[in-house]
């Protein structure tokens, strides 16, 4: 009966002594899979931008071009930034991209990485002061979060706006206005304008 309850107590030991070396190599390894896995992330973000960069380029040219993005989000955010006519990913990482507190630019895309504890902020931007991007043709902020499945953007060219602001006679009484270039006096004696920048509108479909 004693050695049974010294086998037991031996069992009961051994059993505890195995927990604590597994949760300490897991205490290890979790953070850094979690690395490995941000860094994925990243650079899978990064061919993203890259994407809608190319097709935004590739549509450019000819008013009501479209094309269709498939964009997966496994962590983090990406924001369409109608304000600040910019496209956005941001994701809070164990993986330091690259030197905190310096830009880096890969290709068209600016690499911010913030350093956070034991964790960093790391944000890819596509600037577009040339453009002016929307979403679903309002100057606004769309942010898409994680998905199981795969969003699909439409990137359209949707030209230049036109605007009619005011009567004229001559081109000379039509008034300067803000982002927009005097077109002409028109016909029926308005002033039409057109707008400084080609708008890239994107919606979710």
């Amino acid at each position: 009966m004693k050695k049974r309850g010294q086998v037991w107590i031996e069992t009961v030991i051994y059993t505890l002594i195995a927990f604590v070396i597994i949760g300490a190599v897991l205490s290890f390894a979790k953070p850094k899979l979690e690395e490995i896995q941000d860094k994925t992330v990243i650079e899978q973000s990064i061919d993203v931008l890259e994407n809608i960069n190319d097709i935004i380029l590739s549509i450019k040219n000819v008013p009501g071009n479209q094309r269709i993005a498939e964009i997966g989000i496994k962590k983090g955010t990406l924001k369409i930034n109608g304000v600040n006519d910019s496209i956005e990913f941001e994701i809070k990482s164990r993986h330091t991209y690259s030197q905190p507190g310096e830009e880096i630019h890969i290709g068209s895309i600016i690499v911010y990485t913030e350093k956070r504890g034991k964790y960093s902020n790391v944000k890819l931007t596509l600037n577009y002061s040339d453009y002016n991007i929307t979403y679903q043709e309002k100057d606004t902020l769309k942010t898409l979060g994680k998905s199981g499945t795969s969003y699909k953007m439409s990137i359209m060219n949707k030209g230049y706006d036109t605007l009619i602001n005011g009567s004229c006679s001559t081109l000379a009484e039509c008034p300067a206005i803000e982002k927009y270039t005097l077109k002409e006096c028109n016909s029926n004696g308005e002033c039409v304008y057109k707008s400084e920048k080609l708008k890239i509108d994107f919606n979710v479909v």
